[in-house]
């Protein structure tokens, strides 16, 4: 199984998303970042199932619409560990609506 670790800026990512939650659904924030962990979880078991990006990295798609976030990370398959990299929502990373 593929080693998965975060960024510590991934809990900053979080911070944000908790704040940005709490202003508009106050009761959604913690149960919407376990979801992310959750599916961030797959890449232990398919670390490549993301879309490749420049700069030899990827991005994972969690949700869609307004509970869609991306996951950018990095795979190094010599030492099989994912490094997780950032965390921000589909809107806020530039995707159409």
């Amino acid at each position: 199984m593929t080693r998965l670790e975060l960024a510590p800026e991934v809990a900053e990512d979080f911070d944000r998303i908790l704040d940005h939650l709490a202003q508009h659904e106050a009761e959604t924030g913690p149960a919407r970042v376990q979801e992310i962990i959750q599916a961030i979880a797959v890449l232990e078991h398919s670390p490549l199932i993301g879309r490749p990006v420049p700069g030899d990295k990827r991005e994972l798609v969690i949700g869609r619409r307004s509970h869609g976030y991306v996951a950018l990370y990095r795979y190094v398959a010599e030492i099989d560990t994912v490094f997780v990299l950032a965390i921000r929502s589909q809107r806020e990373a530039g995707y159409a609506r």
